[in-house]
């Protein structure tokens, strides 16, 4: 049978949908006799309970439960007569002047819009490299020697200088009066390594054991603790203890520290550059795909269906909250999201997603199970066991989608490369890593 389908606007579709009652009512008194060979009601034994006092108990439900299910079966046979890619829930509505033996409802809808991707050719891309030097395994050097440093009393004379760990008292008052976190005994913390506010490094800096200072400090208005963002503050500070630092030598006896297999300085250098040469892989594959993805959204036209944005909206909302609660957020779960922070961002996934399925269908980008592998392989290369880490992915269908759905990115990133007009570019190995990768 036909199924005709009113177009309303821009994605919105209409079908009516006929049922016969008949057929609803022999399926609601099928549940019912079912159910009334397991139910159990007081004064009855169970499976002989009357189908009468059944009906009464359980018929609204039952009914409504078949009511949905044969409208949903309506629905999905009638769509996919019609070959509509349906988006979301349909709203479904009973309508009135149905023919004698018949129900009829409406069925309001959307479906995935058509995809038009313009000439790729015509976009422009920026498409950023960097290299791993000899001074970016220098600093990585200094950060593990660092980590790895010792601290030694000084003289009880010695005043406190950069590098120095001191040990202080200090207790903080706004106008008079003490607040929460301003106040703590025995703290530690290293001059000049940015831990406190340049104002207290300035008081503390100088400073020798045994003496207290008093000075003010000017908390910035994107204070992280909004109590006293914008505020100004007296503190008192004591100092208690100053410790020089001392750093270990790069030698062979720092690389067998840190586990390097032939426990020699050159295999401790190879051994950082091979992980920092990953970790630029990973960053500039995820900034170059960004350039891709947004030259891409340039050159595609197409209508957002709305079920889809409020779906993606619906995501990030529980998504957000649900980092709340990770963070220790009191009432997470119901914290107010307004869904015009998150619907730019979602209206540019569900976009984005859609155009990158199509590309996939018309291109054949689809993930290979070499490629799958490949990129398990290198995301499991930076652990001590790199089969373990393998297992792990391969062992969990959830994992094995993502990692799927990032080599399918990967490929569409490679094909648009292919096609646009693309300018090399350089960047430094620190501006790179300042980025979010």
């Amino acid at each position: 049978m036909a199924v005709t389908v009113e177009n309303l606007e821009k994605l919105e579709r209409k079908i009516t949908l006929s049922l016969p009652v008949e057929a609803i009512q022999n399926e609601v008194n099928n549940r019912l006799k079912k159910l009334a060979r397991t139910v159990k009601m007081d004064g009855f034994r169970p499976g002989k309970v009357p189908m009468n006092v059944v009906a009464q108990r359980y018929g609204y439900s039952v009914h409504y439960e078949v009511m949905n299910d044969k409208v949903g079966e309506a629905f999905s046979a009638a769509a996919n007569e019609a070959q509509l890619r349906v988006a979301g829930q349909p709203r479904i509505s009973e309508k009135e002047g149905a023919p004698e033996g018949q129900l009829a409802f409406d069925a309001v809808f959307e479906v995935f819009p058509e995809v038009v991707i313009n000439d790729l050719g015509t976009a422009e891309i920026e498409r950023l490299s960097a290299e791993v030097t000899d001074e970016a395994i220098d600093k990585t050097l200094d950060i593990l020697r660092k980590q790895r440093r010792s601290f030694a009393q000084r003289a009880q004379d010695a005043a406190a200088a950069d590098g120095d760990r001191v040990t202080v008292d200090f207790e903080g008052k706004i106008d008079g009066e003490p607040f929460q976190g301003g106040k703590a005994e025995d703290f530690q913390y290293v001059v000049g390594e940015g831990q406190m506010l340049k104002e207290f490094e300035d008081a503390v800096r100088g400073m020798k054991s045994g003496e207290s200072r008093t000075f003010p400090l000017a908390f910035p208005a994107d204070y992280h603790g909004k109590d006293v963002a914008g505020k100004q503050a007296d503190f008192l500070v004591t100092v208690k203890k100053i410790e020089s630092s001392h750093m270990p030598e790069v030698d062979d006896a720092l690389a067998k520290s840190l586990g390097i297999a032939d426990g020699t300085v050159a295999g401790l250098r190879a051994d950082i550059r091979k992980n920092l040469e990953r970790e630029v892989k990973f960053r500039l594959l995820a900034r170059n795909k960004q350039a891709v993805m947004d030259a891409l959204l340039t050159k595609a036209e197409l209508d957002l269906p709305n079920a889809s944005v409020q779906a993606e909206v619906g995501r990030m909302i529980e998504s957000t909250r649900a980092d709340l609660k990770q963070r220790g957020l009191k009432d997470a779960d119901s914290a107010p999201i307004p869904e015009e922070i998150v619907r730019p961002q979602a209206e540019r996934r569900v976009r984005l997603g859609l155009v990158v399925a199509e590309l996939v269908k018309k291109n054949e980008l689809l993930a290979k199970p070499e490629q799958i592998k490949a990129h398990i392989d290198d995301l499991a290369a930076s652990y001590e066991k790199p089969e373990d880490v393998v297992r792990w992915y391969y062992g969990d269908r959830q994992r094995l989608a993502d990692v799927e759905a990032a080599v399918i990115e990967n490929n569409v990133t490679d094909y648009v490369l292919a096609q646009a007009k693309v300018t090399d570019k350089a960047i430094g190995f620190d501006e790179l890593m300042a980025q979010q990768g």
